[in-house]
């Protein structure tokens, strides 16, 4: 009988001798390690990376090769490293959307908890709610007014079926009790495009990409989908504060490795990121692009899979009751 690929890796792994894996994380790096982005080259995911993969390879003393792939919202990209050696030579980062989002809408055949080792969080972005520039409400608390006045005739654009933006917008619409037509679009730029030509009414988007046409008066942002809000546009108020409270979304990064890899090859690879996400010219890049990394306490493997966990269990029941399905 032929085992499964990752089973097989997951068993041999299992049955290498104590000392020769002590041997091996002692060594690691000895070669390039190739990180596997789930997105197209040029994207905010392979961006990220980028950015960290000059001191990771300082510190690592090896290059960081990236490996891009796109393809079916990243699931391709994502079962190459469930099925990878788990050896820290193969190591994917991702979004929330990939290691999240995706197991409630894709047809998997890797299981996000259970196929992945947690190396560590990176950054989080939080999502605007901005509107067409036309849109009578002054504030969140009359938009929501104004949204719940006219069910089913406001329009929101989304980044595509099961995308976050269209997660985001089902949570905001479950939770003002409305409901509105839902328009996909293949990605941010084209769903943006209709928002500034005024045919569209409302879309949750990220502020590197909504910011410079609110700052030009092309669009109205009405909230920061978070806790507190974000230095790069101190004057737009939280939900918490603009009367929407708790509608907390954000489009996090982390980095994982295959299930069974050497704890002491993970403590090395988190150990080059929080180097990475200390160094000054990391941290002003990813200011520039409007990124916040995690504090300290929570750049560890263990707060990284507790955060997974918790995500799934917010994010996968509102998928369901919503019937999204990725296309």
């Amino acid at each position: 009988m032929q085992l499964p690929r990752r089973r097989f890796l997951q068993l041999a792994a299992a049955a290498f001798p104590a000392a020769t894996r002590i041997a091996m994380a002692q060594s690691y790096p000895s070669r390039p390690i190739t990180v596997v982005v789930p997105a197209a080259a040029g994207g905010p995911t392979d961006t990220i990376m980028r950015v960290m993969a000059e001191r990771m390879r300082a510190f690592l003393g090896q290059p960081i090769i990236m490996e891009n792939n796109g393809a079916a919202g990243g699931t391709l990209a994502v079962g190459r490293v469930a099925r990878a050696a788990p050896d820290g030579y193969t190591v994917g980062i991702g979004q929330y959307a990939n290691y999240v989002l995706n197991g409630a809408t894709y047809p998997l055949q890797y299981d996000l908890l259970k196929d992945f080792a947690p190396v560590a969080l990176l950054t989080t972005n939080p999502v605007l709610i901005v509107a067409r520039a036309a849109t009578p409400a002054k504030d969140l608390k009359e938009l929501i007014v104004w949204l719940k006045a006219n069910p089913g005739k406001a329009s929101a654009a989304t980044a595509g079926v099961g995308s976050p933006s269209h997660v985001a917008t089902v949570f905001f619409q479950n939770s003002i009790g409305t409901s509105f037509q839902f328009v996909p679009y293949r990605g941010n730029a084209p769903a943006m495009q209709d928002l500034v030509a005024g045919q569209i009414d409302v879309f949750f988007d990220s502020p590197s990409n909504s910011l410079a046409h609110v700052r030009a008066g092309q669009i109205k942002a009405y909230a920061v989908t978070a806790k507190t809000r974000i230095p790069s546009a101190p004057d737009i108020p939280t939900v918490d504060e603009a009367g929407a409270p708790g509608l907390y979304v954000s489009t996090w990064h982390g980095l994982w490795v295959p299930k069974a890899t050497p704890e002491d090859v993970i403590t090395r690879l988190n150990a080059a990121v929080v180097d990475a996400l200390a160094d000054a010219t990391v941290h002003s890049r990813f200011t520039d692009l409007g990124l916040e990394t995690f504090p300290r306490e929570q750049q560890t493997p263990e707060a990284l899979g507790a955060f997974q966990k918790a995500e799934i269990e917010k994010w996968w029941p509102i998928i369901k009751a919503a019937g999204i399905k990725a296309e």
